[in-house]
């Protein structure tokens, strides 16, 4: 399921009001008392915000300024070299800090000028449709904490710098918002769990994990590939198909491992036709038709 994908590590909230984190045995962070304690912090200031509520800060201290300064560093270089055109101009208007990591207010402050997108805070596990039914309001769920200090270039789950890094700066270029808000306004229409999940899938091969032909030279436009320091080195070597709908909202994948299957949007206005144009107008009926195509292939 593509929930598993987004946020896999369960937050619950015990009678006394504990707020609890639970990180898989194979988590960098799983026998680090001090890291999950600051895991359930952090959720926990997600967890008590209410909607009209001032956005939850963050004091986040040295060593996790430390790791965003490491990455952000690391991914700057290999973006311009394998990110596609409009990612770096939303990078460019953007503006992200690459010292410290910023707060969602103030990343949301920037974005709201460019695109009228906006943050949400996130403690871990956001439903489906929660999920990608603000995106048609220009709201986007995301999570406060970073990753482990063991393994600063590798998460197995959403951070801040996949959260920002990864998405903010596509959320500032106003093509891709505008994707970004036909796949919420996608999730609101169709009613089925499954046309659902399908919206989601495709989603999850192009947004997330979406590369396109730019001037003969393959390049990633997804956020899981551009916040990924290892994925974005990886890409490329990838089996790389053409942009098929009933196979992207049909494919089975791991969310373990790198995607070894990814699909080429030849170009940002075949995006824009393809996808984009099935956001716009897919329903339950729709998804089905699309399922069927390819059961009878």
């Amino acid at each position: 399921m593509f929930e598993e994908g987004q946020y896999f590590a369960p937050v619950n909230t015990d009678a006394d009001g504990t707020v609890s984190v639970e990180l898989g045995e194979n988590h960098p962070g799983f026998a680090d008392a001090d890291y999950r304690e600051r895991r359930n912090a952090i959720a926990a200031l997600a967890l008590d915000w209410q909607p009209g509520d001032p956005m939850p800060t963050v004091a986040y201290t040295d060593a996790e300024h430390e790791i965003w300064r490491l990455v952000s560093a690391e991914l700057a270089v290999k973006h311009r070299d394998m990110a596609v055109r409009d990612y770096l101009g939303g990078a460019e208007r953007l503006m992200l800090p690459r010292d410290r990591i910023p707060q969602l207010a103030e990343v949301s402050r920037a974005l709201e000028p460019l695109t009228g997108f906006s943050y949400v805070p996130a403690a871990g596990l956001v439903p489906l449709r929660d999920f990608y039914g603000v995106l048609a309001e220009g709201k986007f769920h995301a999570t406060q904490y970073i990753r482990h200090h063991s393994v600063p270039l590798y998460t197995p789950e959403p951070d801040v710098i996949h959260e920002v890094i990864g998405h903010a700066n596509a959320l500032a270029a106003p093509r891709f918002a505008a994707l970004y808000r036909v796949a919420g306004e996608a999730a609101r229409r169709v009613h089925s769990e499954e046309a659902l999940e399908f919206v989601s899938r495709v989603f999850w091969f192009t947004l997330e994990f979406g590369v396109m032909t730019e001037a003969d030279e393959l390049k990633a436009y997804g956020a899981g590939i551009l916040s990924s320091y290892g994925e974005i080195d990886e890409f490329r070597g990838m089996t790389i198909m053409p942009l098929d709908l009933g196979t992207m909202g049909t494919i089975d994948y791991d969310i373990t491992k790198y995607q070894d299957k990814l699909f080429d949007a030849g170009s940002m206005d075949q995006l824009e036709d393809v996808v984009g144009e099935f956001w716009a107008t897919c329903d339950d009926d729709a998804v089905e038709r699309l399922k069927a195509e390819v059961k009878n292939r």
